[in-house]
């Protein structure tokens, strides 16, 4: 799970009163650029009326009316050793009904911090002048539309706003298809024998294996990660090509890794059909031939390819950034084979890499040089937009909006896009720009990462550490050598950071064994320390004592 319901919850809170506020949690001082600040609460002591029957709730009862009147499918975080009842945040931490605090390493929706003063002062202010929709002209939506495509290269000058990530990349989809319709209607102009060859030609989307892209209908089609969750959806469908996962840790294609190559022994890896690359370059190319393998084959059964869609920074699998110059050969192949790119920026977008503002600008060269940067043909954006508020964006150039638009099909959304969301959506990006998160994402991320390489010097359970900036992963594993994957033990460290040192981490990829970190970007370097000091001693100290008892934890939802 990741966080939104409770950044949404907490905003909520403090837009209808004070109640849970009247002590402000302590600051901390800060090496990072990012400075402390307090928040001016309201003082109101009490919730309105309409709220008073659900604050009188013990959590005993919330627990059981969720139990009774919500659907099982819907997860609650650490339901195996405790579900939290979260009241409010702040910057990085979240606090609990009885006022212990938590701090928040896995909320990327909070992206400047929660209960951000500059954002809720936006929002609470907009709400008290107007929410309608966008069929009446607002300047927020407006200005907001222009700051957005400002973030972006090249002509990327279109927004759509919508009200989720999952709702972007649905869009996407659609914007994708409407222009394959286009050059189809245009080939059939161009040559009347080609209408039967036209009417036949069937659009194709490639994916990534292992990828996560959103819960409607067209995007669980393109998600290979929820495919392996149940029996809703078991496998692509045929307009659907999934590709390997650029995993050059454990994937198909790993790279050895150097302390075997030291000792001159190979590293030995359970799965047979795997093959072990000497270099990043190697990796990239041969995993970008499964991208130019699919275009090729496409193309050649007279088919079409309508877009390749990708997450910049894979979350659920496992934090995996491709190796450098896998997306440059990819995109080459899919605009060759005439489809589009597909640039998915929910998770990882608005600096969260720290080097980069998008995620798929994080295989550019680093010497300035733009001339061959990789510009998508559609960008989307959600979580961290609106800083927890419903807000996200599909961002394309005028030639693809104007394909669309061509079908004649109204995109009207009744709440995407509302004075309300867009104040926070500005809010957030003032946030983003004037306490330089950025910045601070690039500084305590490359910390965090030296300190984590520390405690993998010292610890052989911690496999491989990856990630850049605010984006990290920390895959354990029993054996160097084989990776046998070390998923109880997994389960059991995040259990012991929230229970005994009162840190939230999520824990996903394939094998569930990898430690994803991705906090609000107010992270401070006291933060770091504090966290990865508590992790080392409960894989030190605790899991030692614990191993008899792992299978009796089960698995912990995140």
């Amino acid at each position: 799970m990741d966080g939104e319901t409770v950044s949404s919850i907490s905003i909520l809170m403090f837009l209808g009163t004070g109640y849970f506020a009247r002590r402000c949690v302590r600051q901390r001082s800060r090496t990072s650029n990012v400075k402390a600040r307090s928040i001016n609460f309201n003082s109101n002591p009490s919730p309105p009326p309409s709220l008073v029957e659900s604050y009188s709730l013990q959590p005993e009862q919330v627990e059981s009316l969720r139990a009774h009147h919500m659907s099982k499918s819907c997860s609650v975080s650490y339901k195996n050793t405790g579900p939290l009842h979260i009241s409010r945040g702040h910057q990085a931490r979240l606090i609990d009904v009885n006022g212990v605090e938590y701090l928040d390493t896995r909320n990327n929706v909070a992206h400047c911090g929660h209960g951000h003063p500059v954002i809720m002062r936006a929002i609470t202010y907009q709400m008290e002048q107007l929410n309608t929709n966008t069929r009446y002209l607002h300047p927020h939506a407006s200005l907001l539309a222009k700051k957005l495509s400002d973030l972006l290269p090249g002509s990327l000058d279109v927004v759509f706003f919508v009200n989720s990530g999952s709702e972007a990349n649905d869009l996407a989809l659609r914007l994708a298809r409407a222009h394959s319709m286009q050059k189809i209607r245009q080939s059939s102009l161009d040559s009347a024998n080609n209408s039967q060859l036209n009417d036949e030609k069937k659009d194709h989307i490639i994916c990534i294996d292992h990828a996560y892209h959103g819960h409607t209908l067209a995007t669980l089609d393109v998600s290979p990660y929820k495919h392996r969750q149940g029996k809703e959806i078991e496998e692509c469908p045929g307009y659907v090509r999934r590709v390997p996962c650029p995993n050059v840790y454990r994937g198909m294609h790993y790279i050895e890794r150097k302390e075997n190559e030291k000792s001159g022994e190979k590293a030995s890896i359970s799965d047979t059909k795997q093959q072990h690359c000497i270099s990043e370059m190697e990796a990239a190319k041969i995993y970008a031939s499964y991208v130019e393998l699919e275009c090729e084959e496409i193309t050649s059964q007279g088919h079409s390819v309508s877009a390749f869609l990708m997450e910049g920074g894979m979350s659920v699998a496992g934090v995996i950034l491709p190796p450098k110059s896998y997306l440059r050969r990819c995109v080459d192949a899919v605009h060759e084979a005439g489809g589009l790119y597909i640039a998915d920026e929910v998770q990882t977008g608005f600096g969260r890499l720290g080097k980069c503002m998008w995620a798929f600008q994080y295989s550019n060269d680093d010497d300035g040089d733009t001339s061959n940067e990789i510009i998508p043909d559609i960008v989307t954006v959600g979580k961290p937009f609106g800083n927890g508020m419903p807000l996200a964006a599909v961002i394309t150039t005028p030639r693809i909006a104007s394909a669309f638009e061509s079908l004649g099909v109204e995109y009207f959304n009744t709440f995407a896009g509302s004075p309300v969301c867009c104040a926070a959506g500005l809010g957030m990006l003032d946030v983003l720009s004037k306490e330089r998160l950025q910045e601070n994402a690039s500084s305590v991320g490359n910390y965090l990462l030296g300190l984590f390489r520390e405690a993998k010097s010292r610890n052989e359970m911690i496999g491989d550490i990856r990630g850049s900036g605010l984006f990290l992963g920390v895959e354990l594993v029993r054996d160097n050598q084989t990776l046998e994957p070390a998923t109880e033990e997994t389960s059991f460290v995040c259990s012991m950071l929230k229970d005994k040192y009162k840190i939230l981490t999520s824990v996903d990829g394939p094998h569930e064994n990898v430690i994803v970190i991705k906090p609000p970007m107010v992270f401070s370097r006291e933060d770091a320390v504090l966290f990865v000091s508590c992790f080392e001693k409960a894989l030190v100290e605790d899991l030692p004592v614990a191993r008899d008892s792992l299978r009796d934890l089960g698995r912990t939802p995140t």
